[in-house]
């Protein structure tokens, strides 16, 4: 399952176009398509956190999916926090990591997603096709920044139900794949607390680019907050560079995880598996403090430091 969820992942972002694809591409692909479909049956899930969450959409941020605890009556004022996300490949679907988000979104966050709704049994819209290598990205880095301003302009305005309940000093910005450069893209916004970089890392300077990856090595320096970046270890396409990157920011603190997934992470596992939750202890570390949340990270024996299948590295980690 892993290894298909690799290729497949491979497939989705470097796709070639129909008429180049070799007979074992094809079959892989159809492997992949095989495996979407399976998974596309699978209910949508609330998460296990606190705040059973809901995917919705909203008509004043079209081309975006938001994630939210269901009852936000339940959600003091100014406790939520804000995850802004950028999908693997780019792809325009904010639905195609959504169990992994409806996790981090169950633990009191407001998840927005670019894309729009197009996997699982309630998809609002049809699939997207794969794009060409070279093609454009079907969504931007743009998009990210066009969720932070929805959100913290919803805290903000009476009537909304999100009003006065986000903390604004609770940002992050995160994403897979393609999805990771676009987080990284935006990384020097000021409002930002944090940000999680998972399954990727800039390519290299001078090297080929997909639309959607242009940002270089330089990006990082304008770094201003703790970053961590989430690999699947060496059979993973996105290890060099998340190493590289790592290597190359010497300013802010910086984990690098690693877990034997390959490049598809733990997306499609039920609740986002266990890289999800290493999500939500970072954030509930970074956001919000949580001495308990952070013990998976730093300290003595940390839990990731005596997990035999993952292993962490720090960089300008006092």
């Amino acid at each position: 399952m892993k290894h298909i969820l690799a290729s497949a992942a491979v497939a989705a972002l470097l796709v070639a176009p129909a008429a180049a694809q070799t007979p074992e591409q094809t079959e892989a692909l159809e492997t992949f398509e095989q495996m979407i479909a399976r998974i596309n049956l699978i209910p949508d899930t609330p998460g296990d956190g606190p705040y059973p969450s809901l995917i919705e959409l909203s008509a004043d941020l079209p081309d975006h999916v938001i994630y939210r605890p269901q009852d936000l009556s339940a959600v003091a004022p100014g406790t939520l926090g804000v995850f802004v996300w950028g999908n693997g490949g780019c792809a325009a679907d904010g639905t195609s990591s959504r169990f992994h988000l409806s996790q981090i979104a169950s633990y009191g966050y407001l998840v927005v997603a670019a894309g729009k709704w197009r996997s699982g049994p309630n998809a609002r819209e049809a699939a997207e096709a794969p794009r060409d290598i070279g093609g454009p990205s079907p969504t931007s880095a743009a998009q990210l920044t066009q969720g932070l301003d929805w959100a913290l302009a919803e805290n903000e305005r009476p009537g909304s139900p999100l009003f006065g309940k986000i903390n604004e000093d609770m940002l992050a910005a995160g994403g897979f794949s393609c999805g990771g450069v676009q987080a990284l893209t935006i990384a020097n916004d000021p409002r930002l607390d944090t940000v999680v970089v998972q399954n990727s890392g800039l390519l290299p300077d001078g090297g080929p680019r997909l639309s959607g990856m242009e940002t270089g090595k330089d990006a990082l320096a304008a770094l201003h907050t703790p970053v961590i970046y989430l690999n699947g270890g060496e059979s993973d396409i996105a290890y060099a560079n998340g190493l590289d990157d790592v290597n190359r920011i010497t300013h802010v603190p910086v984990a690098w995880i690693n877990t034997p997934t390959g490049h598809g992470g733990t997306y499609h596992e039920p609740m986002g598996g266990r890289n999800a939750m290493i999500v939500v202890d970072w954030l509930e570390w970074q956001l919000r403090g949580d001495s308990a949340a952070g013990r998976t990270f730093a300290g003595a024996n940390c839990r990731l430091c005596t997990d035999p299948a993952a292993t962490i590295e720090w960089r300008n980690f006092p």
